[in-house]
């Protein structure tokens, strides 16, 4: 005997429309357990739907480009009924390994949910869609957390150590598992709303009266990124600072690298020389590689370096990041760099490569310009932006001499660096990139 089953979308958090981007299976597919349906994109983060019995596809009622909720119908699948008493009863079995001491702490799968008045809800729950992310086995295994809600959150790809438990002894519970899948996918939809406490609202124009005109959507990666700078904006006192850097011997010596670096598959543009010398330079600042705790009272000071970097895409600016640049040498970040650029451009970034930040930086070289204001990525405190290079005369104590000079600009979070400390900074980078042996010290 076999039934058709529907296959629903997932609890995907506070989204009310998720785009598909790519349905896995067509009509006729034989699928396992586990096995991917379709990948669903939420701002910049990707996750994978996956089937929840074993069957062959019946219907596939959506399409890459449709919008979807939680329940909306994704396909009909045929399921044997040997097969479905067999996934049931695993789940059973899998539920009733956690141990009693821990049942207050969660809620299986399979069981009802508790809704917040107290009443039981005969609605089964829902698993969130997994989100890719790398998992620190062994801080995994010394999280407090139950058997099953280890397993749940393997699941979803959830490295616990990252996540905060609010059970009891701080012991991680399914719902802390699911929060911190929601705000991966794209945080709270509070945000907006907090940030302009307070602020008249912006009168609403009709624009019509004076002309023809047209709507256009903004993008999720713009809708994300005004959230973000609204709310840095309000909350972080910024100021600028402007330098020049003479990088003309260190021009000399990227050309140098041409032909060795063409051998090996990679650019080396004038970027990947600015992720090495503000590694060295922030090493000897350290503020610039920390964040304020909320409540204003302490510096976090990170022991790691991580840099994210703008890329112009065609929906918008977006900063992944270069992990641990200072341990890595020139030809392997102008690798890393020219990978997770064509990432972006190719919407695979994951939400793992948009994560942990601690400075930034916003090239508009290849565009032009000659100064501009970047906003801090908040929780850093602190980006650095660069124009276009040029020739500029410069006065050597005795004659002016032609040098490649680059215009380079530092917004900094006020509360936590002054003005002397931004100027410091800014010295100590110049000197590294006009001399590139400091890059080695």
């Amino acid at each position: 005997m076999s039934s058709i089953k529907d296959i629903l979308v997932p609890d995907i958090g506070e989204f009310d429309a998720v785009e598909v981007i790519e349905v896995l299976v067509k009509s006729g597919d034989a699928v396992s357990v586990e096995d991917p349906l379709l990948t669903m994109e939420s701002d910049k983060a990707s996750m994978d739907v996956p089937s929840p019995f074993s069957g062959t596809v019946k219907t596939v009622k959506l399409k890459a480009g449709d919008k979807v909720s939680q329940n909306d119908l994704i396909l009909t699948l045929v399921v044997k009924e040997l097969e479905t008493a067999v996934t049931e009863t695993s789940a059973e079995t899998e539920n009733s390994e956690a141990t009693a001491p821990e049942t207050k702490d969660i809620i299986s799968t399979r069981e009802f949910e508790s809704t917040s008045s107290g009443a039981v809800s005969k609605e089964p729950a829902r698993r969130p869609p997994p989100i890719v992310m790398s998992v620190n086995q062994k801080s995994f295994l010394r999280a407090h957390a139950s058997p099953s809600i280890r397993k749940f959150a393997r699941e979803l790809g959830v490295d616990l150590s990252q996540v905060h438990g609010s059970g009891r002894k701080a012991r991680i519970t399914k719902e802390d598992v699911q929060e911190f899948v929601k705000q991966a996918l794209g945080g709270t939809a509070s945000g907006t709303a907090a940030a302009g406490s307070g602020i008249p609202a912006m009168p609403e124009i009709d624009f019509s009266k004076f002309g023809p005109v047209e709507i256009k959507p903004l993008s999720r990666i713009q809708k994300k990124a005004a959230v973000n700078l609204h709310r840095g904006w309000l909350n972080l006192p910024i100021v600028t600072h402007h330098d020049e850097a003479d990088i003309t011997e260190l021009e000399y010596f990227r050309k140098s690298l041409k032909d060795e670096a063409a051998k090996q598959g990679v650019k080396v543009t004038p970027l990947v020389f600015l992720l090495k010398a503000c590694a060295v330079a922030i090493r000897k600042h350290s503020n610039f590689n920390s964040s304020l705790t909320v409540d204003k009272e302490n510096l976090v000071l990170k022991k790691y370096l991580h840099i994210g970097v703008a890329v112009d895409t065609p929906d918008g600016l977006v900063v992944p990041v270069i992990r641990d640049v200072e341990q890595k040498g020139l030809l392997e970040l102008a690798k890393e760099l020219g990978e997770v650029s064509e990432k972006a451009r190719a919407k695979k970034l994951k939400t793992n490569d948009i994560q942990g930040g601690c400075f930034s930086i916003s090239s508009l070289g290849g565009i032009g310009g000659t100064a501009f204001t970047p906003l801090v990525n908040a929780p850093e405190v602190a980006i650095l932006g660069v124009t276009r290079s040029r020739m500029m005369p410069v006065w050597n104590g005795k004659e002016f001499l032609p040098r490649l000079m680059l215009p380079m600009d530092l917004t900094y979070d006020h509360r936590v660096i002054d003005g002397a400390q931004a100027a410091r900074f800014m010295v100590d980078l110049c000197e590294i990139l006009s001399d590139m042996r400091r890059m080695s010290l």
